[in-house]
């Protein structure tokens, strides 16, 4: 009898303990959740800003003519994507309209459409150079154009001053239009010939004028060395005339005197 009363106490014992360990359990507050702030994403690099060449052509320079001519042969487009979609980027070298209306020999008015499109990309190179990069490339001449094959450069650097020569044109960079990588615009003075089509029978170079000859003599009335004045050949030596005439007068003077002693006689 004492153990059944000793085992219900115990088993109502344990009963109480269980119930108040989940009564505590379940009145107890969940743990709040973890909370994971996430990485921000790198913000995308900027991309970069493309030059509109057309529109660059357009209000520098006057470059008119030679653009009209990259928009005719639609070598505009070719050059736009050469700086925007590649990494080498670009250098041109732009004519201004006064260099077109001066060149005469050789023209441009009978080239057909092919060779017309590659004069145009020998103006241009498929990479950028700025102008400090034109020291080295002078000890690389010739440079391969756009163009490719036969149509090359030759660059010099004279202190400072890039020179170019095509065989048909030797010209300089007189100015730059614009110089930021991608993309490197320069103006020259003349149009760039190439000998892949225009031969390599090129006329000699036009000899300079003769300078004009300087009168050394002086003036008539300028000082001479004793500080006087220098008088005129007209007064300072007797005219041949005049010589002729006194040679004369003396002549006949002696043969009067002659006839007349001759009487006395």
């Amino acid at each position: 009898m004492e153990k059944t009363m000793m085992l219900v106490v115990c088993s109502t014992l344990v009963l109480l303990c269980s119930t108040s360990a989940y009564a505590q359990k379940a009145k107890s507050p969940p743990a709040p959740p973890l909370s994971i702030t996430p990485t921000p994403a790198p913000a995308p690099a900027p991309a970069p800003e493309h030059v509109n060449l057309t529109e660059l052509l357009s209000v520098a320079g006057p470059f008119h003519t030679f653009l009209d001519y990259l928009v005719s042969t639609k070598v505009i487009e070719t050059l736009q994507n050469q700086a925007n979609d590649t990494e080498e980027g670009l250098t041109l070298f732009v004519p201004k309209d006064k260099a077109f209306s001066s060149l005469k020999t050789p023209s441009l008015s009978n080239l057909t459409a092919a060779q017309l499109k590659s004069l145009c990309l020998f103006h241009a190179l498929p990479h950028y150079y700025s102008l400090a990069d034109f020291k080295n490339l002078s000890q690389a001449s010739p440079i391969m154009t756009f163009a490719g094959g036969a149509y090359t450069l030759n660059f010099t650097d004279n202190s400072g001053s890039v020179l170019i020569g095509s065989g048909w044109t030797n010209t300089k960079v007189s100015s730059s239009v614009h110089s930021t990588d991608p993309v490197a615009v320069y103006q020259v003075d003349k149009v760039l010939l190439p000998e892949a089509i225009f031969g390599t029978d090129i006329p000699p170079m036009p000899a300079p004028a003769p300078a004009p000859e300087v009168d050394t003599s002086p003036p008539a009335d300028a000082p001479n060395a004793d500080g006087g004045h220098a008088s005129s050949q007209s007064t300072s030596t007797p005219s041949s005339s005049y010589r002729i005439i006194s040679s004369s007068a003396w002549g006949c003077l002696v043969l009067a005197i002659s006839g007349g002693m001759a009487l006395f006689l």
